[in-house]
């Protein structure tokens, strides 16, 4: 069956006068939302303009929806009542300037699943850090015993599960290309973790206008509903300043007391949402280590609180979380080297919070499609920390001239294989080399969980 061409097992698409949904994109969102279209009686057409995998062809296919692969054909896109996007369509791309001049309405996966569900969400954006964010908080719940399911920008597709489970509570990972497509939605506990320069070229080079996507995770919120922020974030205060919110607010700091909220007191966490109903943490007993990560686990104990969860049960699932791959991830310690793969470091904030964290001397692998990337925040931590740096992608002359006089040894390579190679000789024994890219992956790489395998194979080859 040629993938080029409109494909149906068995076109008897459920006409039942829902009207027509077209979705762009087959991945997980895309075919999640075309399960639950489906489910709800829509006539459901699937267009990719690349190539759509065999598992999610042969899911479109048990389900006898119509889909195409590597073309977007107008006369079938632009007869749509509504059209759900995948978020890696940028609005510049030709068939979304169609639709939005045909007035037809563009939304998100996750703004049409919001419609058929009556769960409560827990919906957590940042720039960095909530993916660790969102499986923690996850993790607590589940243990708690709340009927949870994660979705979004992680795991299963939140409109799959809502067609398919009865959760009573959903745990969403927000990117802000979601939240662009979201209008309607509302947070019932919303968290912002922080906003640093990232996918700026989707926002003309703006941080204003990303902090401005970021802060959609309060839109439409209420007087009932909750807020979460960083106190110490200087980007979302800012940004806060603009967009007052309705919610509940309890901010976070490591800086100084916030009450009610979470702060740091030496090596104590404190978090109290309600008067007389103090949580306290030691910062040694938390699973996850570094800066960033006490500022995570304070934003998943606000959301605990305020769910009404027992201290003890937070205290002992915040104790025993294991982090997410490509995340931090300890790959094998060989003659005393330690292998760390942080693939997920996309942007150079999440490489500053990975060196931020480092208490040995480090080999740096970094590099990939530079988005822009401002790497002045990070040459005060490169020169304290960093020995040398394996650049790993196409086009590295921005690293080289970035630190140059930084580091006494920089070298180009085009694999995982050479990179990790290439390392293990520029270590020495009680050394860390970190694969810590600040960069997308696309240039030598499906994704960043391609580059953070192909990564651990080639270490485990040393």
């Amino acid at each position: 069956m040629s993938t080029n061409n409109i494909t149906s097992s068995n076109t008897k698409s459920a006409m039942t006068g829902q009207g027509r949904v077209v979705i762009l994109g087959a991945g997980e969102s895309g075919v999640g939302a075309a399960k639950l279209a489906q489910a709800k009686g829509f006539d459901v057409f699937v267009s990719d303009y690349g190539i759509i995998t065999d598992k999610y062809k042969a899911a479109l296919e048990k389900l006898s929806i119509p889909f195409e692969s590597e073309k977007h054909t107008e006369e079938l896109i632009l007869n749509a009542n509504e059209v759900i996007k995948s978020p890696g369509i940028p609005p510049t791309a030709p068939i979304i300037k169609k639709l939005v001049e045909s007035g037809i309405s563009v939304v998100s996966e996750i703004e049409f699943a919001k419609r058929y569900t009556n769960a409560k969400t827990i919906c957590i954006t940042g720039s960095n850090g909530k993916s660790t964010t969102s499986l923690l908080t996850y993790h607590i719940l589940k243990n708690a015993g709340l009927n949870v399911g994660l979705a979004g920008n992680i795991g299963q597709s939140f409109a799959a599960q809502v067609a398919t489970e009865d959760y009573e509570y959903y745990v969403l990972e927000i990117s802000s290309f979601m939240l662009d497509d979201m209008f309607e939605f509302r947070a019932d506990i919303a968290v912002l973790l922080n906003i640093t320069p990232d996918h700026l070229d989707r926002y003309d080079y703006k941080l204003e206008n990303y902090a401005a996507s970021k802060m959609r995770i309060i839109q439409n919120q209420t007087a009932e509903d909750v807020f979460i922020y960083c106190a110490d974030d200087e980007e979302s205060l800012k940004a806060i300043e603009l967009n007052e919110p309705l919610a509940k607010t309890y901010p976070f700091s490591i800086t100084k007391k916030v009450e009610p909220g979470a702060y740091l007191e030496e090596t104590t966490i404190h978090i109290l949402t309600e008067p007389n109903n103090l949580l306290t943490m030691t910062i040694s007993d938390l699973a996850l280590q570094g800066k960033h990560n006490i500022y995570n686990s304070m934003a998943s104990g606000i959301v605990c609180k305020v769910l009404e969860l027992r201290n003890e049960t937070i205290r002992e699932s915040m104790g025993n979380f294991k982090n997410i791959e490509h995340r931090l991830e300890h790959v094998a310690k060989i003659s005393g080297i330690d292998f760390i793969n942080d693939s997920k470091a996309t942007n150079v904030n999440s490489t500053w919070y990975a060196l931020e964290s480092m208490t040995s001397d480090v080999v740096l692998i970094m590099g990939g499609v530079d988005k822009g990337n401002d790497y002045d925040m990070l040459k005060d931590l490169v020169k304290s920390k960093v020995k040398a740096i394996v650049c790993l992608g196409k086009d590295n002359k921005r690293i080289h001239d970035a630190f140059e006089d930084d580091v006494e040894v920089i070298v180009n390579t085009f694999s995982a294989d050479e990179a990790a190679q290439i390392a293990f000789h520029l270590a020495k024994r009680g050394d860390v080399v970190l694969l810590s890219p600040a960069c997308a992956s696309f240039d030598l790489f499906k994704n960043y969980e391609d580059r953070g395998n192909q990564f651990k194979a080639a270490v485990r080859e040393l």
